[in-house]
C-alpha cells in the first residue's frame, strides 16, 4: 500500500512538471497542426478566429483569455462552434419537447 501512494505521488509530481500541452499552428486556416509544450507561465490553450477568418492557436494564460480558452491537454483541437450548430440544438430541442 505504501509503494501504491509513493507511485502515486510521483506520477502527479512528474505530471504537473512537464506542464499543459496545445495546439498550434502557423498556416492562416490552422490545416497543420502542431503539439507543443507550453511554458510554465502559460496555463490556457486558446483559438482565436479573426473577422477575415485567420485561425491562430497556442498556449496563453487565464489573464490574457478574452475568447475560447481551456485548461486541458490538446483541448483547442476542435473548430469553434458557430451559429448554425446551435441554431440545429435549440431546433431539435424544440422538436423534442413539442412531439
Amino acid at each position: 500500500m505504501k509503494t501504491l501512494v509513493t507511485l502515486a505521488a510521483l506520477c502527479v509530481l512528474f505530471s504537473a512538471a512537464y506542464g499543459l500541452h496545445c495546439y498550434t499552428c502557423t498556416d492562416h486556416t490552422c490545416t497543420k497542426l502542431r503539439n507543443i509544450t507550453c511554458p510554465a507561465i502559460s496555463d490556457r490553450c486558446f483559438t482565436i478566429i479573426t473577422r477575415w477568418k485567420v485561425t491562430s492557436k497556442g498556449c496563453g494564460s487565464s489573464d490574457l483569455c478574452r475568447g475560447p480558452c481551456c485548461d486541458t491537454d490538446l483541448c483547442n483541437s476542435a473548430k469553434h462552434v458557430g451559429p448554425s450548430a446551435i441554431l440545429l440544438l435549440v431546433s431539435t430541442a424544440i422538436i423534442t419537447l413539442v412531439l
